[in-house]
């Protein structure tokens, strides 16, 4: 069985979505805030999931540690469950068209359009404009490409990446209207069913990879998970309860076990009515360990044989190109480029 449509049947609506190797390992606030949705559409939609191993080199970055880092998160997104039979996983430079695009993208921007960018503005003021590199100031415009080149009809978004949905529709709509109907114009697809992971140190703050102490990674071992969560910061009171915004760090557990186990908010609270935090940072503990167990035991059976682990990329690679390249095809056909026989 495969995420494809078979002979006679209309084809499912196509969706694209992307995450960067930077880190290590992937957290647990990236499977309970995107990834766990991946794995539902995957059986939903023609799927297409990427490493995006290209936007990850517009700062600074070790050329080791990147290729590491790459080949990890293509196991961790197998790992997690996703099936190379449902939907197409791949990596970004594995498939020359998406920078292909991009220049055909980049040639309908204006310079102003793309310097509206929020997150460009953000990134280059912290690193200083005159250190930010050409590549960040148009990954907003390669990201669209990374959508456009597939004909997507929808991509999962959150409110951050809702401007960049936004360019690409605009791109699609101008390329159209000046060369013709040949792009796809996306929808964004606004996931309601995600759970917010904010730190275990500073639960003001969204959980992130630049808080080791107050994240769990898929890769932690489960010393490191048990330790983190006992230690998370909750408050001076005993009573276990969910308020989001006096009681954030018990919320955070609270909902951590919510997401993990299916149980609602109401019946753990009711649960936990004589009992103690220590009790729920060790229940928290334990669940957490059970889920990212698997994941890990995964991932480093995949690390411990390259050869599967690339022969699955290749066989990703492929399929996204037979996809990108019909497209790009049709762009190049439609902007007057002269194309050679085969």
């Amino acid at each position: 069985m495969t995420g494809m449509p078979q002979p006679g049947q209309p084809r499912l609506p196509r969706v694209l979505s992307g995450i960067q190797p930077t880190a290590d390992s992937f957290q647990i606030g990236n499977y309970l805030g995107a990834l766990r949705q991946w794995l539902q559409m995957q059986h939903e939609n023609d799927a297409y999931y990427v490493v995006v191993d290209q936007h990850a080199i517009t700062v600074e970055h070790d050329p080791a540690l990147l290729r590491h880092r790459t080949l990890v998160s293509f196991a961790q997104l197998l790992a997690i469950g996703l099936d190379p039979e449902l939907c197409t996983i791949f990596v970004q430079s594995h498939v020359p068209e998406h920078s292909q695009m991009a220049w055909i993208m980049e040639c309908q921007t204006g310079f102003g359009e793309a310097g509206r960018m929020t997150q460009f503005k953000d990134k280059s003021q912290k690193g200083g404009a005159d250190r930010s590199t050409v590549g960040l100031f148009t990954y907003p415009i390669l990201q669209a490409a990374d959508i456009l080149v597939y004909q997507a009809d929808a991509v999962p978004v959150g409110e951050d990446q809702r401007q960049h949905l936004e360019l690409t529709r605009d791109l699609a709509q101008r390329f159209n209207a000046n060369f013709g109907q040949t792009l796809t114009v996306p929808k964004a697809m606004y996931v309601t069913d995600t759970a917010k992971i904010v730190d275990l140190q500073d639960p003001t703050s969204k959980m992130s990879k630049s808080s080791p102490a107050g994240c769990v990674f898929l890769l932690d071992d489960d010393k490191t998970i048990t330790k983190k969560i006992k230690s998370a910061v909750t408050d001076s009171e005993r009573e276990i309860r969910f308020d989001a915004e006096q009681k954030a760090g018990v919320s955070n557990l609270l909902t951590i076990q919510q997401a993990l186990t299916g149980k609602s908010i109401e019946r753990l609270v009711v649960d936990y009515a004589d009992r103690g935090y220590g009790d729920l940072k060790s229940d928290t503990a334990e669940i957490v360990v059970e889920f990212i167990r698997p994941i890990r035991d995964g991932v480093e059976q995949l690390m411990s044989d390259p050869a599967e682990l690339q022969r699955l990329m290749a066989k990703g690679a492929h399929k996204a190109r037979a996809t990108a390249s019909q497209t790009l095809a049709a762009v190049y056909e439609a902007i007057g480029f002269v194309t050679l026989p085969d």
